[in-house]
């Protein structure tokens, strides 16, 4: 495959429009500015890094260094749905709830579709591995993120909707129902979008890199369908079992609302 490689100077000018942003962002006064060079600083390392592990892992290809880049990508995951919650579980759930969630989700999908759907051998392949477990992290780490800051959001918000259910006489899975498919509904409505507008309004950025490395647009195109339905299929388990787990969470073994489990 003929790929153009790409200079310094040539990141250099990519990197002069993200200085450009956050210099009108403090003109502007928004107030983001210095949160955007950090995640442009972060992203550069992050990524410089990345591709000379893989280039390590490619030629090597050994079970026990893919499993611990694989954990470290989780470990990382699990961190960022913690941190992008204004109102989270104290202690390790956490930081519990949504790395499970993620573990039972992402992780299952990855290996059903290499082992059944792709077929690499080994299976563990990281050229495949890697990149197809990266991007439904990705994902639903932003579905899990959202469904599980909604959750706790608007669990603490109508606390006395729930409180007054539960006197009722509902039990806590029917207090909270509402409040639940409501979380449910925010982290699937991304992914949702993304398959909608995907060939029409964009591009997607799996598809995009096969073709600009060379591969058939038309076989871009069937591995970017597998990637957009493999992403759904996580997203919606993830947040599903991040809301489940949330949920209860939110409730004793008396059927107590327990906001104290919350922290901002």
């Amino acid at each position: 495959m003929n790929v153009i490689p790409l200079s310094p100077w040539d990141l250099g000018l990519a990197a002069i429009l993200v200085l450009l942003l956050a210099g009108l962002s403090w003109q502007l006064q928004l107030g983001i500015g210095r949160r955007m060079l950090i995640a442009a600083s972060r992203s550069l390392v992050q990524l410089i890094l990345l591709g000379m592990v893989l280039g390590v892992l490619f030629a090597q290809t050994h079970p026990l260094l893919v499993a611990g880049l694989t954990l470290i990508m989780l470990g990382v995951a699990g961190y960022e749905v913690m941190a992008r919650q204004g109102r989270r579980f104290a202690g390790i759930w956490g930081y519990g709830v949504g790395t499970l969630s993620m573990f039972l989700s992402s992780f299952s999908i990855t290996v059903l579709a290499l082992t059944v759907i792709v077929g690499p051998t080994p299976w563990y392949q990281p050229q495949y591995l890697i990149p197809l477990l990266g991007m439904l992290l990705g994902n639903t780490m932003s579905g899990v993120a959202v469904a599980l800051d909604n959750l706790t959001r608007s669990a603490w918000d109508k606390r006395g909707q729930i409180e007054g259910r539960l006197m009722l006489g509902h039990s806590c899975q029917q207090a909270i129902a509402d409040i639940r498919r409501d979380a449910l509904r925010s982290g699937l409505i991304p992914i949702i979008n993304a398959m909608t507008t995907a060939g029409v309004v964009s591009l997607p950025g799996m598809m995009t890199g096969q073709i600009l490395a060379g591969s058939p647009p038309l076989e871009a195109a069937k591995y970017q369908i597998m990637i957009l339905f493999l992403i759904a299929a996580g997203t919606g388990l993830g947040s599903i079992a991040a809301v489940w787990l949330g949920s209860g969470r939110l409730f004793d073994e008396r059927a107590r609302l327990r906001l104290d489990r919350l922290r901002s």
